[in-house]
């Protein structure tokens, strides 16, 4: 399979902070590379695997930016020891649900596929990774403010197993999807679930890369994640719960359900150009969500319900 998808999309990834200003637009090269190793990694028709080639390419070629051109690239060793640098000033805080963690994480992956890639864009994607020190957790919650989050402390109550392992990791988040009695439609719901599956995946890909010291100390700011959703499991009346978002409003309403999920090949049918492959999250939700019941397979009954809830569009 042609790596056209990975290089496009780290050079999305690369360029998105000077090519737009701000580190939201990287979304979609993490997403074109989540695509690749979605049908590298797992199995899927060669109809399905088409489709899905198909509608990343077409993401990416609406979402490009400026050409990178280089001469001179960096073996993935040291591009790598860049990047990983770079994330050690923030991994051990909660910034933008995740997102410097999720960006690493793809762009190491692609990089290690490539073998190599531009000093300038590699220094590009350090101060992508930078950029995130000192931002907030998210500016959208159930419960709780931003300043709540930034101050929330894990203790003993919280009930939070020993995860060493990735596996562990893939286990606890999980359990945590399956015990949600509803999924609401909302940034601070169904978004944030989603971004709980993809920013624990990316600890897991951080950790098979070798990193270990980085996985453990970026469990503390997802741990902050899963008990602020813990959070929305004790609504009563979706009229008055403490909702803080700039875009979600009251009342809530449950998710839609997913009647095909993305393995399976009437998933792929559609076109989701029009909603914009959700951000790109399309991918990326469906690529965390398969690696994590890969590692966990006893856990896929339990969470394919509310998994149709995160990826229904």
């Amino acid at each position: 399979m042609s790596s056209d998808l990975v290089r496009k999309g780290l050079s999305i990834i690369s360029q998105c902070k000077d090519d737009t200003g701000d580190i939201w637009h990287a979304h979609f090269g993490a997403a074109a590379i989540a695509s690749y190793y979605l049908v590298k990694d797992f199995t899927f028709s060669q109809e399905s695997v088409d489709r899905i080639i198909s509608q990343s390419e077409k993401m990416i070629e609406k979402h490009s930016l400026s050409q990178v051109h280089f001469t001179t690239g960096v073996d993935y060793t040291v591009a790598e020891r860049k990047i990983v640098d770079a994330l050690e000033e923030t991994i051990g805080q909660l910034h933008w649900v995740g997102h410097h963690v999720i960006y690493t994480a793809y762009s190491l992956l692609a990089i290690r596929e490539l073998g190599s890639w531009g000093e300038e864009s590699i220094d590009k994607i350090v101060q992508l990774i930078l950029s995130f020190k000192g931002t907030i957790p998210g500016r959208s919650w159930i419960g709780y403010t931003a300043k709540d989050i930034k101050n929330m402390e894990i203790t003993k109550d919280d009930k939070i197993p020993s995860i060493l392992t990735p596996v562990d990791l893939s286990e606890f988040i999980l359990k945590e999807l399956a015990t949600f009695q509803t999924i609401y439609e909302a940034e601070a719901h169904h978004d944030l679930i989603g971004h709980m599956l993809t920013y624990s995946h990316a600890l897991n890909v951080i950790y098979d890369l070798g990193h270990h010291s980085l996985f453990h100390k970026g469990l503390f700011p997802v741990l902050q994640l899963v008990k602020a959703l813990r959070k929305s499991k004790e609504i009563t009346d979706v009229t008055s719960i403490k909702l803080v978002s700039p875009v979600d409003k009251l009342p809530l309403f449950q998710k839609q359900r997913a009647n095909a999920l993305p393995f399976e090949k009437s998933f792929w049918e559609k076109d989701y150009e029009g909603i914009e492959w959700d951000f790109g999250h399309l991918f990326k939700f469906t690529y965390s969500y398969l690696d994590h019941t890969n590692r966990v397979p006893a856990l896929k009954e339990d969470t394919l319900e509310n998994f149709r809830y995160i990826i229904s569009y």
